[in-house]
């Protein structure tokens, strides 16, 4: 039977990155979202808010280290569900999600020792090791399988990838150039996507050359899409988990390979050549399972995980699997922490990008932008390469600008915030073009953008769309 210690001990240095990123990412922008005086105040002090970061990203660089992972493991997972609740709509998004649920898989596991090293060989309970495979299953299939049960024409006719790049949250200067390949090109991409999400998942469960080639398809769709877009830690995360599919024996064929390669470089040697390859294929398997406890552990888990992941995933497919009531009963009691859930990114592809600029005015007749970030705004500002940094506002505004100032609660609190001139909701913006003094007036306008033409001095064309909110003042708040 296959074994996967070094499968495990690679993962939780993967997820220990994760986590940093994703602590790290939070620090300077916690108090501006919901702080005290941020967007969404969420009741705790700004101390407490960018403790728990810290504290978070502390305990990463211990887990990365691999030290005592199983007491690490879930207070990482505590502090992000503790953070998730405080920030609701700002970390409301796939990756944490995901996030949560694969942080709390992780603690199934967890080798029960002080420092975890990659010689040790503490193999993990099998158990958990096929619900990490059933999370990622569930991840790429899900993703796939929505696209055309959704019954998004860009989908199924394959001209998804010509709009993906320019409508995406936060494109970067590769998106802009890919956006400019031919037609036929992005058809075809679409269509690899699509046999990728749908297909490779099916792999898993075959033999061990079937689970080699599902981790190269998954973790290539993966690479692909970290170079054409900012989708902050999801990327790294997903690769993680594709670390699973690969057992003991083909790490150390991999390494045996590369020594042989090494040595046939350095001192050609047909029998050496022929020796290493031999160790590599007759390598063993690995140490045994661990113990009893942990495996009944797993074992309980996938009890309760696995029924409510397959409603989920069957509910997003428009079809409920027999006995469903008493997995949806289950779903609602574990749901505050948020770990079990459903994916599917891009369900139906945006075609346009509408884009609000937001403006302040001291006499409602001359009117200044304020700069965001990250998104795009200054029709000559390049595209930017931001990942594994997430710019939550930046995020929000997308999505935004694909609906109303009234269904945003969020939108109208940080209009409030920009009148009131707060310090830590200012932090969050490029430039103030009032330098801290808060307007008399602040309006929000829609545009929508394209991306320039090749060899243009812009990256971007706008045109104007209307209003997006009235004229906003503290006495009409």
């Amino acid at each position: 039977m296959s074994s996967y210690s070094h499968a495990r001990w690679l993962f939780l240095r993967l997820l220990g990155l994760v986590y940093f990123c994703a602590f790290v990412s939070l620090i300077p922008q916690i108090a501006g979202l919901v702080g005290r005086n941020g967007i969404m105040p969420a009741g705790a002090s700004d101390a407490a808010l960018r403790g728990v970061c810290i504290g978070g990203a502390l305990l990463s660089v211990v887990l990365t280290a691999g030290y005592v992972p199983l007491l690490v493991l879930p207070l990482l997972w505590a502090a992000y569900l503790w953070l998730s609740n405080a920030c609701g709509v700002f970390l409301g998004y796939q990756w944490d999600a995901l996030l949560l649920e694969t942080g709390l898989l992780a603690v199934l596991v967890a080798p029960p020792v002080w420092r975890d090293r990659w010689r040790d060989g503490a193999e993990p309970p099998r158990p958990a090791v096929w619900l990490m495979w059933w999370l990622l299953f569930r991840l790429m299939f899900g993703s796939g399988a929505v696209k055309l049960a959704s019954g998004d024409p860009t989908w199924r006719n394959l001209t998804a990838m010509t709009f993906h790049y320019e409508t995406q949250p936060i494109p970067n200067p590769i998106a802009y150039y890919a956006h400019h390949l031919p037609v036929a090109f992005n058809k075809a991409s679409t269509a690899i996507i699509l046999a990728i999400e749908l297909g490779a998942p099916l792999l898993i469960i075959g033999p061990r050359r079937a689970r080699l080639a599902a981790a190269v398809f998954l973790a290539g769709l993966q690479v692909v899409i970290a170079l054409t877009g900012n989708y902050a830690f999801f990327n790294l995360l997903a690769i993680a988990l594709c670390v699973w599919l690969i057992d003991d024996a083909s790490w150390k064929y991999v390494a045996s390979g590369l020594s042989a390669l090494l040595r046939a470089v350095l001192s050609p040697s047909k029998d050496a050549f022929r020796r290493t390859y031999r160790e590599g294929r007759s390598a063993t398997d690995g140490s045994p399972e661990g113990g009893h406890v942990r495996r009944i552990l797993s074992i309980v888990a996938a009890i309760v995980i696995v029924p409510i992941s397959l409603l989920h995933l069957t509910t997003s497919l428009g079809w409920l699997p027999p006995g469903w009531q008493f997995a949806a009963v289950a779903a609602e009691v574990i749901a505050p922490l948020r770990s079990v859930n459903s994916y599917g990114l891009f369900a139906v592809m945006t075609t346009t990008r509408p884009e609000i600029t937001v403006e302040g005015s001291d006499d409602g007749a001359t009117w200044k932008a304020y700069e965001f970030t990250y998104k795009p705004g200054d029709l000559e500002r390049r595209p930017p390469f931001v990942a594994p940094h997430q710019p939550r506002v930046d995020w929000q505004m997308w999505f935004a600008a694909l609906g109303t100032y009234e269904e945003n609660v969020w939108f109208q609190n940080f209009c409030l915030r920009l009148l009131e001139g707060s310090p830590d909701v200012l932090g969050l913006l490029a430039r103030d073009p009032f330098e801290g003094r808060p307007p008399r007036y602040l309006r929000a306008r829609l545009f929508r953008y394209r991306f320039s033409g090749l060899g243009e001095e812009a990256w971007w064309t706008r045109e104007p769309l209307g209003d997006y909110s009235p004229v906003l003042t503290l006495a009409n708040r």
